[in-house]
């Protein structure tokens, strides 16, 4: 039903246009009582359904093997067959996953840089005019508020399940934030007297040196974004990490999505810790640029 989900998406960005005018903070009380007197009232947890997830279900299965084929529930403390469990998921599905999401990763990195040096200037007050500069604005707030998992997957719908569609639905999401953020500052930026009056000449010899170093500092700190992203959207069929969680949870091997997720946790520490380290040779930082 496409006029259904379009018609909820449609919503979608009202909501968030409007975010600025009904989200007010002596308003935020209001709001969290409404969510816990609206939320739906047929859910009943069952707190010993959560209870056996947390102590039994996500334990190594060569720990619960003998438990489960005697109906004893019982649990072998036994480091080797878990050693040689987690060694076969490593190396199969887990260096998969991880060589799949570092590649699909980079290439979104690399394109966003792109995309965004290549489309802040039209929302920029230095290169276009203030309704050009509008309309700008609201495509990219649309491309920025659109979640990268809808955009996947319509994009899944156009070419397939490949990494095609969530590079183009990461890189586009993440570039229109940074496109934004980059405009913003480009605004900030006081033009010399002797600043180049062609607009080819000002992009290159007067805005982009000046907003450069913040620019990498807002893309090098979406790089872990992208990276989280990347392995997420496996569950449309992508074989990242996020494609062997899902059909982990699908065959209800709780132990194994653990342990993928596990994986993902600590590349994304890995990516995160690079980011940082990157920034502080570079002496680059978030902080926006000044008028002189």
């Amino acid at each position: 039903m496409y006029s259904e989900a379009a018609a909820l998406l449609y919503g979608f960005y009202i909501l968030i246009a409007s975010l600025k005018y009904w989200c007010k903070p002596r308003l935020v009380p209001v709001y969290v009582f409404l969510a816990f007197v609206l939320i739906s009232r047929t859910i009943t947890p069952s707190w010993e359904n959560v209870l056996r997830f947390f102590t039994y279900e996500i334990l190594p299965w060569p720990m619960r093997r003998e438990g489960v084929s005697t109906g004893t529930y019982g649990v072998v403390f036994s480091w080797h067959p878990v050693l040689v469990w987690a060694r076969d998921l490593v190396v199969g599905e887990g260096w998969r996953g991880i060589r799949n999401t570092v590649v699909l990763t980079q290439i979104v990195l690399i394109g966003t840089g792109m995309f965004t040096l290549l489309s802040f200037p039209f929302a920029s007050r230095h290169f276009t005019s203030k309704a050009s500069s509008r309309i700008s604005h609201c495509l990219l707030i649309v491309l920025r508020t659109t979640p990268e998992y809808i955009l996947a997957y319509v994009f899944v719908q156009l070419w397939g399940p490949s990494m095609l569609p969530a590079i183009w639905a990461i890189l586009l999401h993440n570039a229109a934030i940074l496109a934004f953020l980059t405009s913003k500052n480009a605004d900030l930026v006081e033009l010399r007297i002797d600043a180049p009056l062609k607009a080819l000449s000002r992009y290159f010899y007067e805005i982009v040196p000046r907003v450069y170093g913040q620019f990498l500092a807002f893309l090098f700190y979406r790089w872990e974004v992208m990276m989280r992203e990347s392995a997420i959207l496996g569950i449309l069929g992508i074989y990242t990490l996020g494609f062997y969680i899902d059909s982990a949870i699908s065959d209800n091997q709780m132990d194994k999505a653990i342990f993928l997720i596990f994986i993902t946790a600590l590349l994304n520490m890995c990516i995160d810790s690079i980011s940082q380290f990157v920034r502080r040779r570079l002496k680059i930082s978030t902080k926006l640029v000044t008028s002189s």
